[in-house]
Formats: C-alpha cells, sequence, structure tokens
C-alpha cells in the first residue's frame, strides 16, 4: 500500500473529505438487499478505516461532505435512467437515506441527496467545492466499482486533485474492490486510513 509521508496531494485549508453512500440503506439497518459478508468485512474493515479517516479530518479541519442516495420525489421519477434501471433509490426523509449513526454528520457538515452513481451528476457538489475553495477531494465510501469509480474519475475530469482512501471503501466482493482500484489508479492518489491520519497528523 503506497504511503505519502511529504502529503503532496494535501493542501491546507482547501481538502474535503466525501463520504459517499455510508447510510442506512446501503450499509445499515434498513438494506433492501442484505449481504451477509458483505456487511461482516464492513463493520471489521472498512467501517472502522471510515471512522479513522473522519475523525482524522475533522480534527485537522477538512471541509466534511456526506452524499446520501435520495431520490428527490416519492416515486423516484427523478432517479438517473441507470438507477431506474436497477431499481436503485431510496424516498427523501426514509430511514434508508439516513447515514449510518457511526459516521453521523455533525451539525455544519454538508448532507448532499444524490440519485445516480456519481455525485457530481445529480448534486450541486462541484458548485459547493469550488465555492468552499476546495482543491483536493478525499473519497471513501460506498461502492469502489460503482459509485466510488464515477465521484473519482469525475472529480479528476474537473480538475480536483482526488485521493482514494483504499481500506475505506468497499465493493461487493474483494475481488471487485481491487479490479475497481485497479481501473481508476491513474485518476488520483491512492492510500491506507494509516497514510491519511499520518499525513494529517504530520
Amino acid at each position: 500500500m503506497p504511503s505519502c509521508p511529504t502529503a503532496v496531494w494535501f493542501h491546507p485549508g482547501a481538502t474535503a473529505l466525501l463520504l459517499v453512500d455510508l447510510q442506512q440503506g446501503t450499509c445499515g439497518d434498513a438494506q433492501p438487499w442484505p449481504l451477509p459478508a458483505f456487511d461482516r468485512c464492513f463493520r471489521a474493515t472498512t467501517l472502522p478505516a471510515a471512522q479513522r479517516v473522519l475523525a482524522a479530518a475533522r480534527q485537522g479541519a477538512l471541509e466534511v461532505i456526506h452524499t446520501v442516495i435520495a431520490n428527490l420525489t416519492a416515486d423516484g421519477r427523478d432517479r438517473s435512467f441507470d438507477y431506474k434501471r436497477c431499481g436503485m433509490g431510496f424516498p427523501p426523509g426514509s430511514r434508508a437515506a439516513e447515514v449510518i449513526p457511526e459516521l453521523a454528520p455533525l451539525a455544519d457538515e454538508l448532507v448532499l441527496a444524490k440519485s445516480s452513481s456519481s455525485p457530481f451528476s445529480s448534486t450541486s457538489l462541484d458548485y459547493l467545492l469550488r465555492n468552499l475553495g476546495i482543491r483536493t477531494l478525499v473519497v471513501i465510501g460506498l461502492l469502489t466499482d460503482q459509485c466510488i469509480d464515477h465521484t473519482v474519475k469525475d472529480a479528476a475530469d474537473r480538475g480536483y486533485r482526488v485521493v482514494c482512501v483504499q481500506d475505506a471503501c468497499q465493493a461487493e466482493t474483494p475481488e471487485r474492490h481491487a479490479a475497481a482500484l485497479e481501473c481508476f489508479a491513474g485518476y488520483g492518489e491512492q492510500i491506507s486510513s494509516e497514510a491519511f491520519v499520518a499525513a494529517l497528523a504530520a
């Protein structure tokens, strides 16, 4: 796992942490399609890594932004074609659309509802990042081969320096996780949660 001892990606005052879809409907108690092996891996590895990253980001005064999969309409007619095709989406204000309590947003942290794989497509994320003066976007969450992949590539295409914290992301299987990391490796840095924490503490 590569580390960044000099933290060349870290821009003080211009770095944000983006938590993607870490919500009750994907990894909490409101999952419509429970996957026991996925859940075990999430609880044992991914969630602790995400908690370390979030705690370090808050301690380091990084901007913290959460996305959740949530329709704008009750029947989900606003969703992307892909989400409609696969049946993905949760009603606005539903428990499934809430961030899991272990990573719950603080009062002044942004929470964006998205209805597509990439938050750049269905939210005002790009507008907000530019208003906040963000140059580096650190990405964690679910799923590595779907929403994380889209988010990393879209962020890079828009000129952000992207950092993916590998062990704070997860796909349905370890094989899909590894394949996705290899697929978007050229779009930014990939580091461990330990390297992220160490970079902010330096």
